[in-house]
């Protein structure tokens, strides 16, 4: 008997697109069409929250609501969000694929979950209309997860439990306890912790650190631990039990929980 029925992944950041930059400049290009100017940082911020959320999020920036307010004469409302969203979407639509490579070592993952005979399922802040941009591309490199869940399938997002609810009934696992929840921002990783999962945050091949694998490679080994060292105060403040630095490093740290 394993102690772990099942892994649920997380997508951008952690299982694929190393650094987490599909949206990155979809979000200034969107937010530059109402004449704001977002960094990439701002953008970043809430990053793993459903779209409109983090539109939302990036609204009550104070920089981002004092130029929208300057712009439009009145701070940004929900209706505002819906405008940004519905430039946001078709963008990140065209451009996503282009960003699905698997981070280095996930495909030799799938293959060793899969022969322990666990569950893979997922979540993400995506909406459905961009997974589906997604999908093909992870399936032509052999990741192909026994379910999604996306960001507008259910009536409530992260850092909520629904998503992860949805899991345990389509891989018909249970209880949270053995059900793996991995992932490279604090809102999914709170999404795991509300549904009662142990969780396991990735630090260098998400959002926080931000960088391409070959970015880091010309980093110093102080540099990297401090980048390191960021990532995983965020993703234990957010609630996770366990980081590595990238999925490849899942195995060894199942099998330690295991053996214990």
């Amino acid at each position: 008997m394993t102690r772990f029925k099942a892994v649920v992944f997380d997508w951008a950041g952690t299982m694929i697109d190393f650094g987490s930059f599909a949206p990155m400049g979809v979000f200034v290009k969107a937010f530059a069409q109402f004449g704001i100017t977002a960094s990439i940082a701002q953008a970043r911020a809430p990053m793993g929250a459903p779209k409109w959320d983090h539109i939302r999020a990036m609204m009550d920036d104070p920089d981002i609501s004092t130029q929208w307010t300057a712009k439009h004469g009145a701070a940004p409302t929900d209706d505002d969000v819906d405008q940004v969203y519905k430039i946001f979407v078709p963008m990140n639509e065209e451009v996503v694929a282009d960003f699905a490579t698997l981070v280095p070592g996930a495909r030799d993952l799938v293959t060793w979950l899969r022969a322990r005979d666990m569950k893979i399922g997922s979540t993400t802040g995506y909406t459905r209309s961009i997974m589906e941009r997604v999908l093909p591309v992870a399936a032509a490199q052999g990741y192909e997860p026994d379910n999604l869940i996306c960001a507008d399938d259910l009536s409530e997002g992260r850092p909520g439990p629904l998503g992860m609810y949805q899991c345990f009934v389509d891989l018909g696992v249970y209880p949270p306890t053995a059900v793996l929840k991995i992932d490279d921002t604090a809102p999914g990783i709170k999404e795991g912790v509300a549904a009662g999962c142990p969780t396991v945050g990735v630090a260098l091949s998400g959002n926080t650190v931000g960088k391409t694998p070959e970015e880091l490679a010309a980093l110093s080994s102080h540099e990297i631990e401090s980048l390191r060292q960021k990532a995983t105060a965020e993703l234990k403040a957010a609630g996770a039990d366990y980081v590595i630095d990238t999925v490849a490093d899942l195995p060894k740290l199942i099998e330690e929980l295991e053996a214990q």
